[in-house]
């Protein structure tokens, strides 16, 4: 084990056998992690518990789920250590960002949190390379300056109070090899959650959205975020991208519309002719 440091990561998990062993060992460096499954049926407690008798310093416990922000906010304040890291269980710690923990916990104290970039993992291609899709995200905050954005349902945030700066050095990898087809379900889902966040804030369908935003999410993606330079695995990823912007924007309407014009088989003529002897 490394040296510990005064930091607590969490977790959120449901079905991660396959994935939260590397998570828990890129955390070595935690002196606490805490672990929040929401009623697996796999073999993740079976996992935490053989890394636990290792000597890894795991809190496991069990809470059903409360949505993604919710949730990740239940983890947060179980968390105890000065410094706290946000993580799923499918993201883990490169060696570049192990080694530059240590700075980062000694930042100034009006500093009060880190936006560590990310690398996905693309089918076909492996990590990108440094500097290629890595938007950065806050994740690493002092304990009590910084809460979830329970509104949200996805694209959960969280809020800090005070200075956030970007950590130069390192970044979370992103361990999700989704087929096409398992992408296109996942970004179905999630739009379903935006579209219906939007309803609840009372934003409304908008053309312009509809027509320009997926486009414009594609072209960010692939040339503000570089994925140009992971080849044809790139541009499949932007595409994805674009897929989960039309979807929301098209589910934005759809419940709109549905609610002028619920579906019915009404046509007059079609009834008339089924009701004549």
């Amino acid at each position: 084990m490394s040296a510990r440091l005064p930091l607590s990561a969490f977790v959120i998990c449901l079905n991660e056998a396959e994935t939260i062993e590397a998570c828990i060992r890129s955390l070595d460096q935690c002196a606490e992690i805490v672990i929040v499954d929401s009623g697996s049926i796999d073999a993740t407690a079976e996992v935490v518990a053989r890394l636990t008798a290792e000597g890894f310093p795991i809190r496991f416990m069990h809470q059903d789920w409360l949505g993604f922000a919710r949730q990740k906010q239940f983890a947060l304040e179980q968390a105890t250590q000065p410094w706290l890291l946000s993580i799923d269980a499918d993201e883990r710690l490169d060696q570049d960002l192990r080694d530059a923990l240590p700075g980062l916990l000694a930042a100034p104290d009006q500093v009060v949190g880190w936006r560590l970039r990310r690398r996905p993992y693309l089918v076909g291609y492996g990590y990108t390379p440094k500097g290629v899709g890595d938007g950065a995200n806050l994740r690493l905050f002092r304990r009590g300056k910084a809460v979830f954005d329970i509104k949200k349902t996805v694209h959960e945030g969280l809020v800090p109070d005070g200075e956030v700066r970007v950590a130069e050095r390192g970044a979370l990898l992103h361990y999700r090899p989704l087929t096409v087809g398992e992408v296109v379900v996942k970004e179905e889902r999630y739009a379903n959650l935006k579209a219906g966040m939007r309803a609840a804030g009372k934003k409304r369908f908008t053309p312009w959205r509809m027509l320009l935003n997926p486009p414009i999410y594609f072209l960010r993606v692939m040339y503000g975020r570089k994925l140009y330079r992971a080849g044809w695995a790139g541009v499949i990823f932007a595409m994805q991208a674009a897929i989960y912007s039309f979807l929301t924007e098209a589910k934005t309407w759809e419940a709109e519309a549905m609610k002028r014009r619920p579906s019915a088989d009404h046509d007059p003529d079609v009834v008339s002719r089924v009701q004549e002897p």
